[in-house]
């Protein structure tokens, strides 16, 4: 159980900061949240905080001060994926970070597939970036849904792990945002995508991402009406 102080530096828009948060909800660690507004930080963060004024950060240990004036002495730790694991490291028994160094190994290499296969088309189509299209998110989809252990709740089996909190937060929003029709995208590919997803043979991922998105830890830290305003204020509305 960890002892030291956690205050997270985060914002309700950002997927990277959720996932650090599912994880603190998870393994149930008191923490102080501080909300950063990305378009316009403070001034003592990047000095403070994190050099690169990116979220998520973690601000461990020191002394018990308020989140706008941390501590030297506290350590500063940043990266979401980093994150997840430092606190699956401090909370063990949550069993976020496997024990078992297979199960462990599989979760990395569902967070690369994420990390490589979906994460970049999300924001590319999200973006209206030609590049992208409903083919190209399926492509995702596929690469996920074909690691998948069949008859198993989550990516590498029934225990919930730092490959779904890796994967979440980026799914959630993809859904959201073709589901209100908000992106540069063209709406007759985003039709086409949900027309895909209906396909039998997407039953397993379907399945899948669902049970990600009933999960408590998911939805307490996900902020749908912030998440659409701030990307429908982006990009606006599919035409």
């Amino acid at each position: 159980m960890a002892q030291e102080q956690i205050t997270l530096y985060t914002a309700k828009v950002c997927p990277y900061a959720q996932r650090t948060e599912i994880a603190l909800a998870e393994v149930g660690a008191p923490f102080k949240r501080y909300e950063i507004d990305l378009g316009n930080k403070p001034e003592w963060y990047a000095p403070k905080v994190n050099p690169a004024s990116k979220v998520p950060t973690i601000a461990y240990g020191g002394p018990d001060v308020a989140p706008e004036n941390p501590s030297p002495e506290s350590t500063k730790l940043a990266e979401s994926l980093i994150l997840v694991e430092f606190i699956g490291d401090l909370y063990p028994s949550s069993n976020i970070l496997p024990a078992d160094p297979v199960l462990r190994a599989k979760a990395r290499f569902f967070i690369e597939i994420v990390s490589t296969k979906f994460s970049p088309n999300f924001m590319k189509f999200a973006s209206g970036n030609p590049e992208a299209s409903h083919a190209t998110l399926l492509t995702g989809v596929d690469a996920i849904q074909d690691i998948l252990p069949d008859g198993a709740k989550y990516a590498v089996g029934d225990q919930y792990t730092i490959a779904d909190i890796a994967f979440a937060p980026f799914w959630a929003r993809l859904n959201l945002l073709v589901q209100k029709g908000v992106g540069a995208y063209k709406d007759e590919e985003r039709k086409s995508f949900l027309k895909a997803l209906e396909n039998p043979k997407y039953a397993k991922f379907n399945g899948y991402v669902q049970r990600l998105l009933a999960r408590q830890s998911f939805k307490s830290t996900f902020h749908e009406d912030v998440v659409q305003e701030v990307f429908t204020r982006r990009f606006g509305l599919a035409k």
